[in-house]
């Protein structure tokens, strides 16, 4: 059920993150207008919602009726100014550039009803600059999500520094009502959660692989095949709650010294981008790429994750919620 404080949103931008957004609002009974000023974009758009509602009614996560209704309530269009007139929240996916971004929230802040919630899905940029181009700095946020963005409950709600709790309360209970896990992040931070957490993993396993201690193929191996596992169903504080504090603390005064501290890219990185092995797109990165091998990766993550998703989301979460 959609919460009567939010019945219409706005979705500006039609792409890999604004159409899976919008496709699960609309699925939970939302009017959405997506809007992007391409209109290639807009038809693409159409064809990766419909495999989108799929999906969802696959695995469970809605029923075929709402996925077969879902796309009469997304309307879509180039022009952004209509898209937002009647909104009560916007949620802006356009391409990571401040410039660009900035810019929209000035006109957004111009277009869109003064009560309206204006949302950033940026993985990097503070909410307060952005709440800087508006006159509504306590109704501006980040709404990071993470891709797949219908098939990841998570939401970080971003806290900017004139953000109101009003705000982050109707976020709230806007994702929770949809059968999201929004988490917010209280203080602004670069990387805010999880690409913070993410980053630090990936810096510790390529300077383990510049040093020659493995490969990459081994450390993806060590990594799906043990705590990776692990951390699909718990989180790193109840996984380490599980292990014990005083284990942990041995462990961590002799490996803490030894892991990287870099605070540049390594040269291996910085090397592979120069050379243009940038991975699945390029046909090469720390592994060559056929096409079909690339094809079967994003086919096996995207069924992975669907597995996961037919699953209770955070089922047991609240088991120590006494605790807090």
């Amino acid at each position: 059920m959609s919460d009567n404080r939010m019945q219409r949103i706005a979705v500006i931008g039609a792409g890999l993150m604004g159409h899976g957004i919008a496709l699960e609002l609309a699925a939970h009974g939302y009017d959405v207008a997506l809007h992007d000023r391409d209109p290639a974009m807009l038809e693409r758009a159409q064809s990766s919602i419909a495999e989108g509602l799929a999906r969802l009614a696959e695995i469970g996560r809605i029923t075929p009726d709402a996925a077969s209704a879902a796309p009469t309530r997304i309307a879509m269009g180039i022009d952004a100014r209509a898209a937002v007139a009647n909104a009560d929240l916007v949620i802006e996916a356009v391409s990571e550039d401040l410039d660009l971004k900035r810019a929209l929230f000035r006109d957004l802040d111009a277009w869109a009803p003064s009560h309206a919630i204006l949302a950033s899905n940026s993985s990097s940029f503070m909410p307060s600059l952005l709440a800087a181009a508006t006159n509504r700095p306590d109704r501006v946020l980040v709404a990071h999500y993470f891709n797949p963005p219908h098939l990841l409950p998570l939401v970080e709600l971003v806290r900017g520094d004139q953000t109101s709790d009003e705000a982050i309360e109707a976020m709230r209970s806007l994702y929770t009502g949809i059968g999201k896990r929004p988490a917010v992040v209280q203080r602004e931070a670069p990387g805010f959660v999880g690409n913070r957490l993410q980053m630090a993993l990936l810096r510790e396993a390529l300077a383990i692989v510049e040093a020659g201690i493995a490969t990459p193929e081994d450390v993806d191996t060590i990594i799906t095949s043990s705590f990776g596992r692990r951390l699909a169903v718990a989180g790193v504080f109840e996984v380490f709650e599980a292990a014990g504090w005083d284990l942990t603390l041995a462990v961590a005064e002799q490996l803490f010294p030894a892991i990287d501290r870099s605070t540049e890219p390594p040269r291996s990185l910085r090397a592979k981008v120069a050379r243009g092995e940038l991975g699945l797109k390029a046909g090469k990165g720390f592994y060559e790429w056929t096409p079909e091998e690339a094809a079967a990766l994003r086919r096996r993550i995207g069924e992975g994750l669907a597995a996961i998703a037919r699953l209770s989301d955070g089922a047991g979460v609240d088991n120590h919620a006494s605790s807090k």
